[in-house]
């Protein structure tokens, strides 16, 4: 009887392409996966540690595991493993804890499937994670993430990346390429661009700094790749993301005009203090250039609010910056307290009920962008790649510049690519659409 093996993905979308790796190493060994909410031998957990909440999280996945099977082997491994091994190696039903260079060798761990009285901890100095591993996940069959870059040479005082992931790192060009060519064979249309820093692609191609290659290289090589309809940039650092890019992915084909740029705060005096690598006015420039080259781009946001020495006219600030600029949406973090930042050390804590206000207007002026985003696309014909889920009724996709949109349910249209035009905004804020003449496209 083949053993079953189930994952469970906390986090981001690098983590569930390196869950889709760990997973290929078990499918090697015979293993057959189940979905996590089935009976299975084995329960793997990639945690994450950016999430708060993180432990309270992964004790309710650990106990959904033990209730589906109270005999299954459970492991843990990712950010999270590697930052807090022992604390998860306590956790009731744990049986083994996997670090940063462990957990692509999950298998060799696993000769002996009796539970343990605690989880067995195998992790490294983080110093020892400099070696490369590429991976790339298939989700619901429309899209894949494939990883290009691992780790982060940055030391921004909030963040615990650089101690959970390593040095900055990065694939050969050779395999990205190969990797995104096994993508294309197996019918998937769109390809996300994953990493810690992928602007900063290229550095730790030879396990060293020497590199050869450029993100912008990256980018020139994959725009060659046949079989791919759509690449997308995940998230890239404002202060890497070069005009050469911008204009290239304006003239491609295949890259679409999507960029999610992180910004963290609008106050210069906390970019100072958060050790970010670039001021408001850099921010402001690379939207612009987007917007001169692709009117119609999606800009996406990532901001922290409650950030120490955060006064409320920094967040002011924060807010009318955010509100003047040209963006589509945000994606807005609570700050939160990590152990070994420098920021966990700082003065002038702003208390929680203040996070959380400051939160709420901030998700409250998303819905507003991105309201005013879709609008703006109204009338225009936009190209759709439909997913694969049935969502009460209805089909939903995205526009190559990332509107969602929605049609009642129709099973042909899965991981189709159809163009649309785009009519009316629903009550649930998806956009409504009809078929062009040409509409079918692949």
């Amino acid at each position: 009887m083949n053993k079953k093996v189930a994952f469970y993905t906390l986090g981001c979308k690098l983590n569930f392409s390196e869950t889709s790796t760990i997973a290929r190493s078990f499918e090697k060994e015979d293993f057959k996966r189940v979905d996590f909410s089935e009976e299975a031998d084995i329960y793997v957990i990639n945690t994450c540690s950016v999430t708060e909440n993180a432990d309270k999280r992964f004790k309710t996945i650990v106990k959904q595991a033990q209730k589906s099977n109270p005999d299954a082997f459970v492991a843990a491994v990712g950010c999270y493993a590697q930052l807090k091994p022992e604390e998860l190696a306590a956790v009731d039903g744990v049986d083994l804890v996997l670090g940063a260079t462990e957990k692509f060798k999950i298998t060799d761990y696993l000769n002996d499937l009796s539970k343990n009285d605690r989880g067995e901890v195998h992790s490294c100095e983080i110093e020892d994670a400099d070696f490369y591993v590429g991976s790339y996940a298939i989700g619901d069959r429309t899209r894949a993430f494939l990883k290009v870059q691992d780790g982060c040479d940055y030391k921004c005082t909030y963040c615990t990346i650089p101690l959970a992931r390593g040095i900055s790192r990065s694939d050969t060009l050779e395999n990205v390429l190969h990797n995104a060519r096994e993508i294309a064979s197996k019918d998937i249309k769109e390809i996300v661009l994953t990493g810690v820093n992928i602007g900063d692609y290229g550095k730790g191609e030879f396990g060293n700094k020497k590199h050869e290659h450029t993100f912008l290289d990256l980018v020139k090589a994959l725009d060659t790749i046949d079989g791919i309809h759509r690449l997308r940039i995940s998230s890239i650092e404002p202060n890497l993301l070069k005009n050469e890019t911008i204009d290239f992915v304006s003239q491609s084909d295949t890259f679409v005009p999507h960029f999610h740029i992180p910004l963290q705060s609008g106050s210069d005096e906390i970019l100072k203090l958060m050790r970010r690598r670039y001021l408001s006015n850099l921010y402001v420039d690379r939207v612009k250039r987007i917007k001169e080259t692709m009117p119609h781009a999606c800009i996406g946001v990532d901001v922290i609010v409650g950030f120490p020495g955060e006064t409320d006219e920094h967040f002011l600030e924060t807010y009318h910056f955010l509100n003047e600029l040209d963006i589509s949406y945000l994606h807005v973090f609570t700050y939160s307290e990590r152990d070994n930042t420098l920021a966990a050390e700082m003065e002038h804590v702003v208390p929680q009920k203040v996070r959380s206000k400051r939160s709420k207007m901030l998700r409250g002026l998303s819905v507003k962008k991105r309201r005013a985003f879709y609008e703006s696309q109204l009338g225009s014909v936009r190209t759709v790649l439909f997913e694969g889920e049935n969502k009460s009724g209805y089909i939903h996709g995205f526009t190559e510049n990332y509107v969602k949109v929605k049609a009642p349910w129709n099973p042909e249209l899965v991981n189709t690519l159809h163009q649309v035009e785009l009519t009316q905004i629903d009550e649930d804020g998806l956009v409504r659409f009809e078929f062009t003449p040409h509409a079918v496209t692949a």
